[in-house]
């Protein structure tokens, strides 16, 4: 669909300029978005042709394809209904009695579906801590597959990827990284040899907490296939409607990232001195665990910070209903600056402290997100 463009746009350019319809004269400048089930056909269907909404829709193909070159791929994006669907897609390639190697700190619905995919299909689940390498190494042999997150959610522990897919890829492994934190505006894990990158659309890529969506990407050609065959035969598909805002949102991709990595990093700095802090994490602090590896991998640190508050979760608690321009909310990567205690859930992760606030740092004036924190935190 797009015009014939330079190889080398950087990703900034990429998110304005990919998914743009055909040039010419009087033709539209972004693309249609088409509300229809099903197409005319009749006779033996020719490859390619539009035929029932559940398979393609014209309205998806430009999002797909703004996001596979945005992340270095050689095929489209597949754009599922949420980005637990692209997950389950992924799993879906694990065999059954197979090995799932996962970040013990991986977002807890992922979690919980491979513990259900354990119990379900006899899948042996191992978690590690993905920052420790050679724990993780260690428990690779026999796996089917390696699932990465870096930064993970919600501890933000940074993976060095490059020695994992080497790792991983020697054990007979794939390699899957769920992308969403970094978006491919900070780190494009096909670089690094992955085999399968996935996104839940609905956070930074759409960037305004008005869609659920999700999306897998895999650059081998048999990989593709049958991500697309699962998300065709199991119907976890997008609405048109849905994908049309996600392209809309993409298009100021660079800039809110931009904005909101700036944001996050200075607000960590300045929590990192508070006297009502007892933890911050970030990958831009210098002391940060993850820092030496976001510099040397990533093209920024993200906008997510772990916070502790001095105080434990009552303190938390008691500084989240203090707030009153950051929105108290589960999801992240919107516009809007938000935050949540995530041991509010029962499902997470036990070795998650219970004090811990994710904070997802949106694009407002730092100084008014500062003054509503500080303020919060000496009245909690």
């Amino acid at each position: 669909m797009t015009p014939a463009q330079p190889a080398d746009l950087s990703p900034a350019t990429l998110v304005v300029s990919a998914g743009r319809p055909a040039r010419a004269q009087g033709a539209p400048v972004n693309p249609p978005l088409v509300l229809s089930s099903t197409y005319v056909s009749q006779g033996v269907p020719a490859p390619g042709e539009m035929l029932y909404a559940r398979m393609s829709t014209e309205t998806w193909h430009p999002f797909e394809e703004a996001l596979g070159r945005l992340e270095g791929s050689t095929h489209p994006a597949l754009v599922f209904g949420s980005g637990m669907a692209s997950i389950a897609a992924a799993f879906s390639l694990i065999p059954d009695g197979g090995r799932l190697v996962l970040a013990r700190h991986a977002y807890q619905v992922t979690i919980g579906y491979a513990r259900d995919l354990a119990q379900r299909h006899g899948i042996d689940v191992v978690l590690v801590d993905i920052d420790d390498t050679e724990s993780v190494v260690a428990a690779l042999p026999g796996a089917s597959l390696l699932w990465v997150e870096s930064p993970t959610n919600p501890m933000l522990e940074v993976a060095d990827l490059p020695a994992l897919v080497e790792a991983a890829h020697a054990a007979g492994a794939l390699v899957g990284v769920d992308n969403t934190f970094a978006t491919p505006l900070v780190q494009r894990p096909f670089e690094h040899g992955a085999d399968i990158v996935i996104h839940s659309v609905t956070k930074y890529l759409a960037g305004h907490s008005d869609v659920v969506l999700g999306a897998a990407l895999a650059d081998d050609d048999g990989l593709h296939a049958r991500l697309l065959a699962y998300r065709t035969l199991h119907g976890s598909i997008a609405g048109p409607f849905e994908v049309w805002l996600a392209l809309r949102g993409l298009r100021t991709l660079a800039l809110r990232v931009e904005r909101a990595q700036s944001n996050a990093a200075e607000l960590a700095r300045r929590l990192a001195e508070h006297p009502a802090v007892e933890q911050v994490r970030h990958p831009s602090l210098p002391s940060d665990p993850g820092h030496e590896r976001a510099r040397r991998l990533m093209d920024g640190y993200g906008a997510i910070i772990g916070l502790r508050p001095r105080g434990g979760a009552a303190a938390a608690d008691a500084l989240v209903a203090a707030l009153e321009l950051w929105v108290p909310a589960t999801s992240l990567g919107g516009v809007e600056s938000s935050l949540e205690r995530r041991r509010r859930f029962p499902t997470e992760s036990v070795t998650v402290p219970e004090d811990l606030l994710r904070l997802s740092v949106g694009i407002e004036d730092v100084e008014d997100l500062w003054t509503d924190l500080d303020r919060a935190l000496r009245a909690s």
